[in-house]
């Protein structure tokens, strides 16, 4: 296999200070790619490319240098599926059974399905709108196109399901705006966005940096790593019970991939630590830590909101104590402190459904288990 990465750099650690520290240039590149171009500018240099700020042409895939980056993208596209591929017959004929389901269970369904159909378009418009626009590195850029694509599926999904179940697509689609715990999560998570978003804005200073590293936290680390999370539990769960076999077969190809979106936005946040340490201060870090414990606070809300009473093997309390124990694992991800008490993980059933060991920062290990979809075997 073709090796592309230069490894040259490994040998030359003064080139990961801070340029201010090195005496080259600080001089960044044209981030967005569509600048004009320099006819005189000498070949890429892999100590020039960066998370963000960097200096190099962005235009330039090779040489690699985070080649981490490269391997998430090639198996993103070696998980490929699509939801049409998976029947939904069985859980048709269920969901039209008059006592094939409670109404607790129709209730957590309904809402899981209203917060998933609008979260994917969300996250795909921070990927589109904010963090390709700042993150200045073509190989985490290649990914990010996967990402939004996969995104796009996973939408796919939502709209396949709504549409064989017959549900009513205004309401599931709309409760982002009509669920006041769906509500609060979404709006907590587009703030951040929001900010990058603004045509002024530019990284480039502390203020502004930290800024970014916000973003990702909220969208990679809390949005897809932790609150992702309980709605996948809630989904599985139904599924070892032989119930909506179709949706949850679905679920576990969404869980896949949201495995490598989650590796992949902390191997960001923590490479971009590495790069710029100044930007990680105990202040900064004691903020990341509060956004993690709201955030569990307000999936917290929404168990109790959507599942009111609960049903067999799963209930709101249980999902709190879950949430704990996922925010205590992000926390460890980023080199944080735990924000809970030590929690044991009340459903240990989801490591079945999806290897947590996949979950891991790619410093501590490699995914190589990825095959197709119509490959993939749930047993």
């Amino acid at each position: 296999m073709l090796d592309w990465s230069d490894t040259s750099s490994s040998a030359k650690p003064i080139n990961n200070l801070p340029p201010i520290l090195t005496g080259r240039s600080a001089a960044p590149a044209d981030a967005t790619g569509l600048g004009e171009i320099d006819r005189k500018g000498g070949r890429v240099s892999v100590d020039d490319k960066a998370m963000i700020n960097c200096r190099a042409d962005v235009n330039q895939l090779l040489p690699l240098k985070y080649k981490w980056a490269w391997e998430k993208y090639l198996a993103g596209c070696n998980n490929h599926w699509m939801p049409t591929e998976v029947s939904m017959q069985a859980d048709i004929a269920l969901w039209k059974s008059r006592d094939g389901l409670t109404e607790d269970e129709r209730r957590a369904i309904k809402c899981n399905l209203g917060f998933f159909a609008a979260s994917e378009s969300l996250v795909a418009n921070n990927i589109v709108l904010a963090i390709y626009r700042h993150l200045t590195n073509p190989e985490c850029r290649q990914y990010l196109l996967r990402q939004a694509f996969e995104e796009a599926v996973h939408t796919h999904t939502f709209q396949y399901i709504v549409e064989s179940l017959g549900l009513d697509e205004g309401e599931l689609f709309n409760m982002y705006r009509e669920v006041p715990s769906i509500t609060d999560k979404a709006a907590w998570a587009l703030k951040h966005t929001q900010n990058l978003d603004n045509p002024d804005f530019k990284t480039g200073t502390p203020e502004a940096d930290q800024a970014f590293l916000r973003d990702l936290v909220a969208f990679y680390v809390i949005f897809e790593g932790m609150w992702f999370y309980t709605g996948f539990a809630q989904i599985l769960s139904l599924g070892r019970r032989n119930k909506m076999v179709g949706i949850a077969e679905q679920y576990q190809y969404i869980l896949r991939d949201e495995s490598i979106h989650l590796n992949f936005g902390i191997d960001v946040i923590n490479q971009i630590k590495i790069e710029n340490p100044h930007l990680w201060t105990p202040k900064f870090q004691d903020e990341v830590r509060a956004m993690i414990r709201e955030a569990a606070e307000l999936e917290a809300s929404y168990g109790r909101d959507t599942m009111p009473r609960g049903f067999l093997g799963l209930n709101a309390v249980l999902c709190e104590q879950y949430m704990h124990f996922i925010a205590n694992r992000r926390c460890a991800q980023l080199g944080l402190t735990r924000v809970f008490d030590e929690t044991e993980n009340p459903f240990p059933w989801m490591s079945e459904a999806m290897d947590l060991k996949k979950e891991k920062n790619f410093f501590e290990t490699r995914v190589i288990e990825y095959q197709n979809g119509g490959a993939l075997s749930w047993e």
